[in-house]
Parts: structure tokens; C-alpha cells; sequence
């Protein structure tokens, strides 16, 4: 990362406004989601299980995942700074309605119907982090741009989980340890969207006075506009190919990651407590990983291409569980979930990059909330399979053996078919 590139985007006023809401509201994305990962899989009373991890997964990201397309036509018809400010108030609103259930011991499908706006709502804040991002940043900036500040807001997000474990030591891991936990949760939402107020009303788009006819008819039926979206993205086949990239990666990186909390809950210890402070670790160490992959991801593209790194990296997953993995030992794995960090972060950042190059704006909503769409439906889509055959441990060499296969495959197919579509480059997007 060129210090200054970084110091130029920095100098952007817009941007810095744009980065502190992203800070503030991923810092509490930690902070809910230990109190909820405490609450659920790490509690004395409660015993963790792969069926249970999926039904978690499934009901907080699969529903939300049917209404993703929706909420691309409103990022792309409603001004993306009043999303900015609202979305992290609704939040605090249903964080305290969380907060409230958690206190009178409610742990079925009014918790997790709760928990699913909560985090649906979040996937719509990101997306139109995502697709704001062009408009506060040089477009020869953007690949920069985005290794800093999707990365440090991951990074961020690993610190909020720190507090979220420390808030969880000093309130207890009971439900009113956590219904406390939530309360500071919604606090610092409000704090994101106070930040956000102080951006420009019109600077982040869409400006639709430059939507053709055919868009602004799309805004009012949902379908023709994910099909529009569609259309638009099939003329450009890096464009496609990078969303296939790690939709394939999310299903693996799922798998990897339900056997981790199971590892960590019911193998390296079978004390809840210990376990949660072993699974926090884990994601400490993955968001080193994160960190790295923003250092070294912005100069390798510039030598080798996106498309390249993305297949080393899927190359680089399958070498390092192949050798960290497969001794299912505590250090090895945690080795190995920094290695997958790297690769998370460094194919998400060159997928981003992609798309926001070839994207046109009054499409960049609906492609982004269809990103996230697949982001989680293979998250989670990866949770039910794996649950069908993990043992309650996490321990199955057939399962990382098969995960590691295919990460290899992965990388000679994806490296295969961009450089094919490289020969045909997507057009740039129409200057808005």
C-alpha cells in the first residue's frame, strides 16, 4: 500500500466521513456478534453441535438472502447518505428489542427472527458502503481505497469482538450479562449514525436524473431489476467470474469455519469458557490475516493483475491447510485461520475493486446487494451441508481433505477462465 496513495485518499474529507461511519458501525458488529456467539454456543448451560450451528446460520442469513435483490433497488433509488444515517438507528432499535428478549430468557424464533433484521439491515448498510465508495475516491484510488477501509473495518470489527469478550468478563456470560452487552451494542450504533450526518446529502449517489428509462422502471419491480442487473453484468465476464470467485470461496471458507467453532467448543477444550476465549483468538489471528492481505494486496495487483492474485490465493488456501489443517492441533489451526484470513480478505478486496471498476452506477447497488446475497446464502448454504456428516468435534479429515481439493481446483479453474475473459476486458463504467 503506497503511503502516498493512502495519504491522498486520507486527505479526502468525503472519505474520512465515509471510513468513521464504517469504523463505528463494524466495531459494534463485533460487539454484537460475540454477545451473541457467547450466547448461543458458548454458554455452560448450552452444548454446541453442527446441526446447531447450521440452524443459527441458516436462519440469521438465508432469509435476508431471498430480500438482498430488494434492498439493491432501494440502494439504487434512495440517497445512499440517508441509508448511511438510518440504518444504524433502526439497528440500536432492534439491538435493544434483542437485548430485551436475551433479558427474559428467550433463546427460539423470536430471539433469532430479532437477530436476523438486525444483521439483515447491517448487509444493507455494507452495500451501500460499498457502492458509495466511487464517489469520495479518485477511480486509479480505488483498489488502495478499498484494501484500507474494508480491511481495517474487518480488522475493527476483530476489536469490537475483544471488547465484546471483555464486556462478557466484566457483565457475565449469562442472559443479563448479554442483555447488557446489547444495550452498549446500540449505543454505539447511534454513534455511526451521528458520524454519517455529517456527509454531503447528494454526494454518494445514484443521481438519478442519469438513469436511462429502462433503470427507473426497474426501481419499481424488483425482479426486472435483478434481471436487468443481471443482463448488465453478463457483458462483463470479469465482472462474473469475480462474483463466482468467492461465492466458491464463502462455501469452503463456511465449511473451515463451523469446524473451527466446533473445534474450538468441543475438542481443543470442552470448558465454554475456554472455548469462546480459543474461538475469539481464532478470529484475532484471522484478522491479523485480514491486515496483511490489505499491506500486500494493493502492490501485487499492480504487478500481477486481480485475477491472478484471486487464483494464487485460492491456490495459497489449499497449501496452507494442507499443511496447518490436518493435524487438527490448536496452534497448526490457528496458523491456518491467518492464512485464511490472507486469502478472505484478499479476494474480497480484488472482487470489490472489480466490480466497482466495472459496474455502472445506477447498477452498482443491485450488484452489490446481490454480492452479499451470495456471500451469505454459500455461508450458509456450507453450514447445513457440513452439518449433515461433521462429528460434534469438528475433527474430519474426509471434510478438510475434500475442502482442501477444492480450493486447488478452484485456483487452476478461476486462473483458466479470467484469462480467457481478460482477452475481452469489461467496458468501463459510464462516468457519473
Amino acid at each position: 500500500m503506497r503511503a502516498n496513495e493512502l495519504r491522498a485518499i486520507l486527505g479526502g474529507r468525503d472519505f474520512r466521513r465515509l471510513y468513521g461511519t464504517r469504523l463505528a458501525s463494524q466495531l459494534t458488529d463485533g460487539v454484537f456478534q460475540v454477545a451473541l456467539a457467547g450466547y448461543v454456543f458458548f454458554s455452560p448451560e448450552r452444548q454446541a453441535s453442527a446441526g446447531k450451528a447450521a440452524a443459527a446460520f441458516a436462519v440469521t442469513l438465508l432469509p435476508y438472502s431471498a430480500l438482498g435483490p430488494f434492498a439493491g433497488v432501494l440502494i439504487d433509488r434512495w440517497p445512499r447518505r440517508r441509508i448511511l444515517v438510518w440504518t444504524p438507528i433502526l439497528r440500536a432499535a432492534l439491538v435493544l428489542l434483542v437485548a430485551a428478549l436475551v433479558a427474559a430468557g428467550e433463546d427460539g424464533l423470536p430471539f433469532f427472527l430479532g437477530v436476523l433484521v438486525v444483521l439483515g439491515v447491517n448487509r444493507f448498510f455494507l452495500a451501500a458502503l460499498s457502492a458509495a465508495l466511487p464517489h469520495v475516491v479518485r477511480r486509479e484510488h480505488l483498489v488502495t481505497a478499498n484494501a484500507f477501509a474494508v480491511t481495517s473495518g474487518t480488522v475493527i470489527a476483530f476489536v469490537g469482538g475483544g471488547a465484546g469478550y471483555a464486556l462478557r468478563r466484566a457483565f457475565g456470560g449469562g442472559a443479563d450479562g448479554t442483555a447488557l452487552i446489547l444495550v452498549c451494542a446500540a449505543a454505539l450504533f447511534l454513534t455511526a449514525g451521528l458520524i454519517a450526518t455529517a456527509l454531503p446529502d447528494r454526494l454518494l449517489g445514484p443521481h438519478l436524473e442519469n438513469v436511462t428509462r429502462q433503470t427507473s422502471e426497474a426501481l419499481g419491480n424488483v425482479l426486472h431489476g435483478l434481471a436487468d442487473g443481471a443482463r448488465h453484468l453478463a457483458h462483463r465476464p470479469l465482472g462474473a467470474l469475480a462474483l463466482a470467485a468467492i461465492s466458491f470461496h464463502r462455501f469452503l471458507y463456511g465449511i473451515v469455519l463451523i469446524m473451527t467453532l466446533l473445534l474450538c467448543r468441543n475438542h481443543f477444550s470442552t470448558d465454554a469458557d475456554r472455548g469462546l476465549a480459543t474461538f475469539a483468538a481464532m478470529l484475532g489471528v484471522s484478522g491479523a490475516g485480514y491486515f496483511a492481505a490489505a499491506l500486500v494486496t494493493p502492490p501485487v495487483v499492480r504487478r500481477i493483475s486481480k485475477e491472478a492474485w484471486i487464483a494464487w490465493l485460492l491456490g495459497g488456501a489449499a497449501l496452507g491447510l494442507l499443511l496447518l489443517g490436518l493435524p487438527f492441533a490448536e496452534r497448526a489451526w490457528a496458523a491456518g485461520a491467518f492464512v485464511l484470513g490472507v486469502v478472505s480478505q484478499g479476494v474480497k478486496l480484488c472482487v470489490d475493486t472489480t466490480l466497482q471498476e466495472s459496474i455502472e452506477d445506477a447498477y452498482r447497488g443491485r450488484v452489490f446487494a446481490v454480492y452479499d446475497m451470495l456471500f451469505n446464502t454459500m455461508f450458509a448454504a456450507a453450514a447445513a451441508a457440513a452439518a449433515t456428516w461433521l462429528p460434534a468435534d469438528g475433527r474430519s479429515y474426509a471434510t478438510l481433505s475434500g475442502v482442501i481439493v477444492a480450493y486447488a481446483a478452484g485456483a487452476v479453474a478461476y486462473r483458466t477462465a479470467s484469462s480467457r475473459a481478460a482477452a475481452h476486458r469489461d467496458p468501463a463504467p459510464v462516468p457519473h
